[in-house]
């Protein structure tokens, strides 16, 4: 099953890469010496996997973190790297960023946005958003926004946004978005999340593909990061994620049930990888463009996260919530 539409044909291109390449294999001999990426959520798991990856190619790339002295330690010894202050549920750093990062003149190559919470209690922002929208979407929203002049800047440019497979539990939400009225629910919240990172990719790639800017998102597997923090330990036993010393780790690894290492290929496909060249707007798993599917827990993506009237309904509405709207 695909899906055709303005933004590219959700469908696999046959790549040669799958569920065991890693980060490196994909980076291989390329250089990118001269390249600009941010990457949030670079301090950690999959995000800190991609940062040495495009490092040891030669990138230069700002790490922006909430807790700076964590990021220190994580990215000792990673050449090429800056850290900046950045805490994706306060619209006023994140603007602080943008606004040092602009005055530095710099083109923007990569936004990776690989930060974000998973399941986590319901917290709500200064402006009444609850965590999980407001930082896996709304915050990575508002900093591509503001980031924008330095992307058009690079003349070819990408953003890939995190995503997961658990956006096939739910489509997005548009009457209730921030639990204000139905019971909240820490699960739909991150799939509804996880769907507003799919079909960002689709809508802004609509708008950055005349000016050399695509987007894509990305389902990386199923790891073991400091993304589940907030689960138990029987949330983590009933998953496969706790060995019998009680750490936090898989013991059995399959095309789902990914290493860091593998985890984060896909990111860096989507990142750097020139057979996405003149693509964008698709959703991405495997080291590959994903297929469509309508089948739960299966791969594939389904059709209400890369839906372009859906995309266009959550850009509005997004521009509405953080009250910026996108100019170019």
């Amino acid at each position: 099953m695909t899906i055709q539409n303005d933004f590219g044909l959700q469908t696999p291109i046959a790549s040669g890469f799958g569920p065991r390449t890693t980060a490196q294999t994909i980076i291989g001999e390329q250089d990118l010496r001269g390249k600009m990426a941010i990457v949030t959520g670079g301090y950690s798991g999959l995000g800190l996997e991609a940062v040495k990856a495009l490092a040891s190619a030669g990138a230069r790339v700002i790490v922006p973190a909430r807790a700076l002295e964590k990021a220190q330690t994580a990215l000792e010894g990673v050449s090429g790297v800056e850290l900046e202050r950045l805490d994706l549920m306060d619209p006023a750093s994140i603007d602080a960023f943008a606004t040092r990062f602009l005055a530095s003149g710099r083109p923007l190559h990569i936004l990776l946005n690989a930060g974000g919470i998973m399941a986590a209690p319901l917290v709500r922002d200064s402006r009444g958003f609850e965590s999980q929208l407001a930082t896996n979407h709304l915050g990575h929203f508002q900093l591509a926004l503001r980031l924008w002049p330095a992307l058009e800047k690079a003349k070819g440019a990408r953003i890939v946004s995190v995503s997961s497979r658990a956006l096939q539990l739910s489509a997005f939400d548009f009457v209730d978005p921030n639990f204000n009225s139905g019971e909240y629910d820490k699960w739909l919240a991150y799939a509804r999340s996880k769907t507003a990172n799919a079909l960002f990719a689709v809508a802004m790639d609509k708008r950055g593909k005349p000016h050399g800017v695509r987007a894509f998102s990305v389902h990386p597997g199923t790891i073991a990061t400091d993304l589940a923090r907030h689960l138990t330990d029987d949330e983590l036993r009933a998953m496969g994620a706790l060995n019998e010393q009680g750490e936090r780790v898989f013991t059995e690894y399959n095309d789902e049930i990914k290493t860091i290492e593998e985890g984060a290929a896909t990111l860096i496909w989507c990142a750097v990888h020139p057979q996405l060249d003149g693509k964008g707007g698709v959703y991405c798993e495997n080291g590959d463009i994903a297929g469509m599917t309508d089948t739960p827990y299966t791969p594939g993506v389904f059709e209400w996260a890369v839906d372009p009237k859906e995309a266009e309904r959550l850009w509005k509405l997004s521009e509405q919530l953080i009250g910026i709207k996108f100019e170019n």
